[in-house]
């Protein structure tokens, strides 16, 4: 049913918990497992032209860090096979084309980034996957009372 799950991350606590969901989906079914980060560069050309280069980098940073994540934890399941990727440009728009570029199955993602004025609902960038993606969108929201680093400092 699924050959080729593609889980699109952000680094966020949701998309950790929708990394687990994915391998698991993937284990089942036997399916490869793409990992795929996008630089929001929407994000990066809006920040005032002083602090770009650190925002950039920043970002690098957290996509090395959520494929890093999906990796080790593709690691301890051991059957998957696995492909990372980093991409840049509007996050829904890449992960759609990815997706559509690789004959996904379906495309696993969290529901609460780091991102968007929706986020506090569904997530910007999952949102526009429900209604934009040509394959299934497997949703996973972040648990009540799990901790988000992301908004901790916020």
């Amino acid at each position: 049913m699924f050959d080729t799950v593609v889980i699109a991350t952000d680094g966020s606590g949701s998309a950790e918990r929708a990394v687990e969901a994915a391998l698991d989906l993937a284990a089942r079914f036997d399916a490869t497992v793409h990992g795929l980060y996008v630089v929001d560069t929407g994000e990066v050309e809006t920040t005032p032209e002083e602090v770009r280069e650190a925002l950039e980098r920043a970002l690098a940073t957290t996509g090395g860090r959520a494929l890093s994540f999906i990796l080790e934890a593709a690691d301890a399941e051991a059957d998957e096979e696995l492909v990372t990727a980093v991409r840049e440009g509007d996050p829904a728009d890449e992960i759609c084309m990815y997706a559509a570029e690789h004959d996904a199955d379906v495309i696993v993602s969290g529901t609460r980034g780091r991102h968007g004025e929706h986020g506090f609902l569904l997530g910007s960038v999952a949102e526009e996957l429900v209604r934009e993606a040509p394959m299934p969108v497997l949703t996973v929201r972040q648990l009540e009372g799990e901790p988000n680093p992301e908004r901790e400092d916020v």
